[in-house]
């Protein structure tokens, strides 16, 4: 990532985020190299945040956002996983 999010625009997109807040964890294996517990981050968002925020390589990507990122106004957001979310947040079939 060259420009990873901060923890405020985290928030935002967790509090805009369609879908559970914990789907912005990737869970791979550094996740489980870290040995996290994700059931700590079940409908949490300040833990999710909190994480993302100092271990910005485990935020799933793509996430899609839609908004005024730069602003302080409530964001759209949505885990582009599977395929299907994603071209349904953009609009096609």
């Amino acid at each position: 990532m060259k420009e990873p999010p901060t923890a405020e625009l985290l928030t935002r997109i967790a509090a805009g985020l369609d879908g559970p807040v914990e789907d912005l964890v990737r869970k791979d294996s550094q996740f489980k190299k870290r040995e996290l517990n994700a059931d700590h981050y079940v409908g949490n968002p300040e833990a999710v945040v909190a994480l993302l925020a100092d271990r910005k390589a485990l935020l799933q990507r793509p996430v899609l956002v839609r908004g005024d990122l730069e602003g302080t106004g409530p964001l759209e957001a949505c885990v582009g996983r599977p395929k299907d979310k994603l071209y349904q947040f953009i609009g096609q079939k």
